[in-house]
């Protein structure tokens, strides 16, 4: 009998197994958040639709409302950028495709992929400043110029946080808003204005106050919340509004929202078909057409995201577009426009060249015995690819003469530091290639050793680590780093990027501690290095 109810029991342990297994993948619905692309293009009865991240905040009604009419949606999720990247190479994968901004749709290698675009809904992007920093500026309830917010910054009075402006939707729409504001508000704007002085010096004031960057516009909510450091982000109202609601679930202060009243960008999250199915484009219309109407206006509402640009509205509940939080519905916004696309390529080489924040990146390299033969071929393709200006340029992660690089190699102690401005790593790259692997890994040492130096480092500069291992640290201990961490006054953010048998959780204590992130660089680490690129 005893082994009957063992047997029983693990039966029970099975089905229980069982059951909780069909309902996550239940859960999940059609949805997938990891952007890997299933093939639904030859079913007539689902729309397969390409998607940037926000939009996942109203699927479960585009789904309901598909099964309605006897249709099935499924979402692939990626950014704004990976968006338009996936359109120009997997295209015949999707039958449409829900982006921040159209914006990107016209940097399309075929600017008419998408036709019978609308926008659905939209969201202002701007700075987010805690509610009593805000007060001592006298920034309530008055109206405010990007002159204002340029000048505060130049007397650092503000410091904030936002998204790459080169690898993010979000950044790049705040930019070239920026730019536009600053430059007048033209009808056009030009690639003459861009040489103009007095917009290059606000511009570079502007970036002056830029403490953090995130590479992904998902993340810098997430990051944001992780740190009581910060007094201000630049953001969509749409993130602002659900940074708030978790600040006040926490108890903490909330943001208060900055409108310009000589211009502010928008993202206008448009709904375009994508006609690899004809048969496919009436089930489109119909969902577009849906989330056109008042019920779908009022569910997009319902999230922070306005489909009116001013005036009273009866979906603007005042529990979301919170008036003590600085959100006015009913002024009617002064929208900047989004220039052609050569401006917008010679705009964001002169944010690389001219304009950021200058940043002093440290790089520890594992040159452990293990990294012998793949690994140490993996690792000096990658710094190849980064340090080469002419190869990085081409996806806009390229260093600037501005910028500072140190190298730490590290196996059982750290070998040595070496370090050049963002141009010449001609030596960088050559004592790379000269390194050879032997020893242990003393990971630890080697990030303590690149906190001291970045210690010493001005705040002319944002600082990063961004780490490399591929296997357990087993010279020194995370307490020490810790201690170490928790008592230097800059918290610089360390990221890691993994590849072969690295230890991860040891690198997640890292990021934890640090605010940061770890990168998978086991399948393919160019593509981590790309990633990490666009958090400095």
């Amino acid at each position: 009998m005893a082994k009957k109810k063992k047997d029983d029991s693990s039966l029970v342990k099975i089905v229980i197994f069982i059951f909780i297994f069909v309902a996550i993948i239940k859960a999940l619905g059609n949805s997938d958040i990891t952007g890997s692309v299933k093939n639904y293009v030859g079913d007539k009865n689902t729309l397969n639709i390409l998607s940037s991240y926000e939009n996942s905040i109203v699927e479960d009604e585009v789904v309901k409302y598909a099964k309605s009419i006897n249709k099935k949606v499924h979402f692939v999720y990626k950014g704004d950028l990976d968006i338009v990247e996936e359109l120009n190479n997997n295209s015949k994968e999707y039958d449409a495709v829900w982006i921040s901004n159209s914006m990107w749709l016209y940097l399309l290698d075929n600017p008419y992929l998408a036709t019978d675009s609308k926008s659905i809904s939209i969201s202002p992007v701007v700075f987010g400043i805690k509610k009593s920093k805000a007060k001592e500026l006298n920034l309530i309830n008055t109206n405010v110029t990007n002159d204002t917010i340029i000048n505060l910054i130049k007397e650092k009075k503000i410091k904030y946080v936002m998204s790459s402006v080169t690898q993010t939707n979000t950044g790049a729409t705040a930019y070239l808003g920026f730019l536009s504001a600053l430059a007048g508000n033209p009808e056009v704007l030009t690639e003459e204005m861009l040489r103009d002085q007095t917009l290059i010096d606000n511009m570079v004031n502007l970036f002056s106050g830029v403490e953090r960057v995130s590479g992904e516009d998902n993340y810098l909510s997430e990051m944001f919340l992780n740190s009581d450091d910060y007094e201000a982000v630049i953001a969509s109202e749409a993130s602002l509004i659900e940074i708030n609601k978790e600040l006040v679930k926490k108890k903490k202060e909330p943001l208060y929202l900055i409108y310009p009243t000589d211009g502010v960008a928008i993202n206008d999250s448009t709904f375009g078909f994508i006609n690899n199915n004809p048969d496919k484009e009436e089930t489109f219309l119909s969902i577009q057409s849906y989330l056109l109407s008042d019920k779908g206006k009022k569910t997009l509402a319902d999230n922070g995201l306005r489909t009116w640009y001013g005036g009273i509205n009866k979906d603007s509940d005042s529990k979301t577009f919170n008036k003590e939080w600085g959100i006015d519905t009913s002024k009617y916004l002064n929208v900047t426009k989004f220039p052609s696309k050569s401006v917008i390529t010679s705009a964001l080489n002169l944010y690389i060249e001219s304009l950021r924040k200058p940043t002093h990146v440290v790089f520890c390299l594992d040159y452990s015995g293990s990294m012998s033969g793949t690994g140490k071929e993996e690792l000096t393709a990658a710094m190849d690819y980064i340090l080469n200006y002419e190869t990085a340029s081409k996806d806009k992660l390229q260093f600037s003469e501005k910028d500072k690089i140190t190298i730490i190699p590290f196996a059982s102690t750290v070998r040595d530091v070496w370090s050049s401005n963002g141009y010449n790593t001609g030596d960088l790259i050559d004592n790379i290639h000269n390194e050879n692997p032997s020893g242990t890994t003393a990971l630890y040492d080697a990030v303590i050793k690149g906190l001291n130096i970045l210690d010493e480092e001005s705040d002319d500069y944002t600082k990063t680590i961004i780490a490399m291992t591929d296997g357990n640290v087993n010279v020194g201990t995370f307490s020490e780093l810790r201690a170490v961490y928790n008592k230097k006054e800059d918290k610089v953010p360390i990221y890691s990027i993994t590849f072969g048998s690295a230890e991860e959780s040891q690198l997640e204590e890292i990021a934890e501690l640090s605010n940061a992130r770890v990168f998978d660089g086991k399948t393919d680490l160019l593509k981590a290095f790309k990633k990490v690129r666009g958090y400095n």
